[in-house]
Formats: C-alpha cells, structure tokens, sequence
C-alpha cells in the first residue's frame, strides 16, 4: 500500500528500550494495526566485565549501560520502521518510549549523562546502571531495615522490601562508594524520563517509574529525616536530584524537538507521551487494563503487573501505585530476575556434539531442540526440582544475594531433563507470585502473557499446568512497543484515555493454552518439593546461598583474602 492510499489515516511509533536493543513499531491509530518495525541491538550491550574506553575491570554483580546505545535506536530503529511501514512521515501524530526498570543514571542539570562527560567517564558510579545490576544490596538491606525500625509507612507498599534494582539503593552506592561522583549528581533520572527529555528538550517524570522505583506514595518521597539517618549526605536526595511534577501515564509531556525531529525523520512538534515502564506500559496492548488481569511480560526476566480495586499490603511484592498502569486502578507489581536468561545460560553451557548434530539435521535451533525433547517427557520423569534465582530472587523474598539451585541430579540426567526442569522452575516462581497476591487480598482473574517467550508452547502449557488456569496471549509479537504507541495515540489526542485506546488498538487470543487435569496434579506434587526448597533456602536460618555469594564476590574482589 503506498502512502497515498492512506492519507486519511493517522499513525503513532512506539519505542521499546529493553535489555539488549531498542525496537520501534509504526501503528495505525483507528485499529492498532502494526504496519512497521525495526530493531537495533546495542553496540556496548549489557556492560558488566569492564568500563567502555579504560579497560577498568567492573567488580561482581555490576550492569551498566552506555546512554549513546538508547540515541542509535531514534536514529536507526524508528526511521526503519518508518520506512518498513511505507507511510509518509507527515502522517505520524505522536510518539511513546518505554524503558527496562529500575535503570537509572546520573546526569547533570541540563540532562547531559555524567557518563558522557571528560571530567566523570572513568568513574564506573557515573555511567548508567541497568535494572539488573544488583550491587547495592547491601544498601538495600539497610534501607529496609532503617524503614521498618521507624515504622515508615511506605514500607508496606512495596511488600516490606525496597529492591536493589531499584532508585535509592543503587543511590546511596554511589554516595557511599564514589562521593565524588554523587556530589556531580545533579540529576537521578530513570532512563524512561531521559530519553523523553531527549525528545522534547525538557525534563518530565512519570508517575509510574516514580512510584514504582523511587518510593513516591501518597505524594510524597521519604522524609529527610529518613534519608539522614541512612547517611548524612542522602538527606537532600530526593528534594535536590528527583523531585519534580509528575506527569500522568498517557499525558503529553512536550512536543518533538527540531533535533530529535532530524534523528527520527517524523515530524517537529508531533506530541511526546510521558515515559513508561517496559511492563506497565505492555498492558493495553494485550487489553489486560480491568482489575484482576494479570499480565506477564516474559523476556529475559519477567514482570508481572495486575490492576486491583482496592489498596492491599501484599508481602513481597514490587509495589503498588495508584495509576501505575492506568488511572482508576491501583497497579500491582511483581517480577522474577531472570527467565529467558535463565534458558540461555543452559544452552550457554554447551550441548553434547550429537545433539548438535540433531539440532542442525532437523534444521532446529538448541532451544527448539532441547523444548522436542523435553515435550516428550511425563511431567516428574526427570526427577529434577530446581530454583529459579540465577539473578537472584525479585519476588516474594525480594533478595539478590539468592542463586539457583537444581536438586535431582545424577549420571543418567539429560540436557532436556535439566531444561525442562528449569522451564518448570519459572512457572513454579509465578505461581507463589499469584498465590501471593490472592492471599494479600488481590484477586486474579485472568493469567495473560507477552514477551517473546509466550512463542514457546511447552512453556505455555506448563504454566498452564502450574498455575491450574488457562493462559491468555497477547497478540502482538511487541508488546510493549504497541503498548507505547497506544499511550502516543492517547498523548497525540486520538483516544480519550488508555483504556479505551486498549479497546480499539489492543488485541489478545483468551484462553489459549488450558491445564491438563492429570498434568496440574502431577504439578501439584512437585510444586510442594518447590516450595519446600524454597522456603528452606530462601526463609530459612541456613544462610547458605548467601555464605557461598560471600565466598565468591571475596574471592574475585579481594584474591588473597578468599578464604
């Protein structure tokens, strides 16, 4: 279809910032047709062994990212996808970004990275730190621990536990590791709420990063008071490097500079939405925005999101924020640190030369492979039961220093058997996700999944299984960059307001995958061989899993003090 044929219709980009590359789509605003898309990886990808430029070796558990990465992908991701699309440009009304969270970086007062600066580029606390950058547990423990000792309210909001993922934690590392640094902190921003200021020249804040990430309840961030007795120097923090007006999920923040006008080839002045989570903002793509719709987005990691009628204390939880996903509900968050990655790591460990042989015979790729495979299996034939917390533990026990666990093992074990028996591991950890909520006083309705996993239907119907309810698909293969440019529709004014932008643009197959009867109660039994070893290694006295982290972040940061 040329453009010509299409001058009555209107169109939005949607650009969704994820781990490893930025993806834009170009969508019909009338239907929520996906016409274009474009993905571009990022050159530094996850920088985690050493600082880019200095050969600076990083110490454990360290993520960062390079903020140049983000710009190339409204260079290259959007014009491709403009191009894909094959519309005119002039067309185009709005444009959305949403962002993987908590990521965060320092900046200075005009938004310039400090990354980015001669003065900071060879400081590793001044570059970006992506959401899995788990470093700063030990203040996170501390935060909690001042939180509950003074009865802090907000606490309770995010399940008792504040992440090292998130805001404050990885703020006071800074402080406390490179004060240097901390005190050229000018602005804390997450990289959702920058990217948008690279956009339309301005500073904007969201409510949901704001919420979610930054501890913002009831109008408010901590006190200083708080932040005083963390450290003397963290008193202003909030006051001096966060505080700002928050705009409303799908409000128009600004309008598109003539410099990100010249990046993008979309039009100067078209409207720019208020910046996004990665998962909030996937919900009206896949029409999970009525109460008691859980969404999870699968990837690499997974979040789960699920709007509530009513404010819950629910343990262990990410959080809750009135309109974290859209106005009238309070949004609900959960999350495991790694899923995708999980499944990667394995096949990352090398499969056996016939298997590979297999592979490429049956013209497969690994994970093809080892899912056949897999598939074949009675559920408990491998005799395998493991954790999932290769990257540590999101929800409920919201601990970072937790690794995985595979228990069963013996000589006769297969690469599919251990596969099979992490793909369930996951599905295990959703399922005290939800069991969490609908004891906390949330109830779930629906289980809906996005994300490039939900191709997997092994995986699907086990969680089918586990979970005893069927599983809903989002439709769309990008999720959340359709999500994004329903909040540009709504930004741009074409729909009045998210849900009924979702309505008309969103779409989702109900109940895809149901349970197998015999199968869920196959589950039920290795489920209760879970939760045992969860429990035991997660809430249990024996710190073990923290001692050998201990062990290990000793040994590669301080080598003759190893043991």
């Amino acid at each position: 279809m040329t453009p010509a044929s299409r001058d009555s219709e209107s169109f939005v980009v949607g650009v969704d910032y994820g781990t490893l590359s930025g993806r834009a789509v170009v969508v019909r605003v009338r239907d929520g047709e996906e016409l274009g898309t474009a993905v571009h990886p990022y050159p530094h990808a996850v920088i985690e062994h050493e600082l880019p430029g200095t050969g600076r070796p990083l110490p454990p558990d360290w993520a960062l990212q390079h903020p140049e990465d983000w710009r190339e992908v409204l260079r290259i991701a959007v014009p491709a996808a403009i191009a894909a699309a094959g519309i005119d440009p002039a067309d185009v009304i709005g444009i959305a970004t949403d962002f993987t969270a908590c990521t965060v970086l320092p900046a200075l007062a005009d938004g310039t990275p400090l990354a980015e600066t001669a003065a900071w580029a060879a400081h590793p606390h001044a570059w970006p730190k992506l959401w899995k950058h788990h470093a700063a547990q030990g203040q996170a423990d501390r935060i909690n621990a001042l939180a509950h000792a003074r009865g802090e309210k907000w606490i309770s909001r995010y399940g008792g536990k504040i992440s090292a993922e998130w805001q404050y934690a990885k703020a006071l590392q800074v402080l406390e590791e490179d004060p240097e640094v901390y005190a050229a902190c000018e602005r804390w921003i997450e990289a959702a709420d920058w990217i948008v200021w690279q956009l339309t020249g301005a500073e904007s804040r969201n409510t949901c990063t704001a919420g979610y990430k930054g501890i913002h309840q009831d109008g408010s961030y901590p006190s200083e008071e708080y932040l005083a007795a963390l450290h003397p120097e963290f008193a202003d923090f909030a006051r001096t490097r966060l505080e700002h007006p928050l705009a409303a999920l799908g409000s128009r923040v600004g309008s598109l500079t003539a410099e990100a006008a010249e990046w993008t080839g979309l039009p100067e002045g078209i409207a720019v939405a208020a910046g996004n989570v990665d998962a909030h903002v996937a919900a009206p793509a896949a029409r999970a925005v009525e109460n008691g719709q859980l969404l999870a987005i699968m990837g690499t990691s997974t979040c789960h999101v699920v709007n509530g009628a009513d404010l819950a204390d629910v343990p262990g939880i990410c959080g809750v924020v009135e309109g974290g996903i859209v106005a009238g509900s309070y949004g609900y968050e959960a999350g495991q640190s790694a899923v995708g990655d999980i499944f990667a790591w394995w096949l990352r460990q090398g499969l056996p030369a016939d298997y590979l042989a297999e592979a490429e015979a049956a013209g497969e790729d690994p994970h093809q492979l080892l899912t056949r495979k897999a598939a074949a299996q009675p559920v408990g034939g491998h005799g395998l039961v493991a954790l999932d917390w290769m990257n540590g533990n999101r929800s409920t026990l919201v601990d970072h220093h937790l690794s995985g666990v595979i228990v069963g093992l013996t000589l006769a074990t297969r690469p599919e058997e251990v596969y099979r028996a992490l793909l369930e591991a996951t599905a295990f950890g959703t399922r005290v996700i939800v069991e969490a909520l609908e004891q906390g006083g949330v109830p779930v309705h629906e289980f809906i999944v996005t994300g490039g996993l939900k191709k997997n239907a092994l995986l699907m119907q086990i969680y089918a299984d586990v979970l005893r309810r069927p599983v809903s698909l989002a439709e769309s293969e990008q999720g959340p960059a359709l999500g994004s440019a329903i909040h540009a529709a709504v930004a741009a004014g074409a729909h009045p307001d998210v849900r009924s932008a979702a309505a008309a643009m969103g779409r989702k197959s109900e109940g895809a995958y149901q349970p197998n009867p015999a199968d869920a109660d196959a589950y039920d039994e290795l489920f209760a061989e879970y939760r045992a070893l969860h429990d035991h290694f997660g809430t249990g006295p024996d710190k073990l899993l923290h001692r050998l982290r201990h062990i290990r972040n000793t040994a590669l940061t301080n080598p003759s003090e190893a043991l």
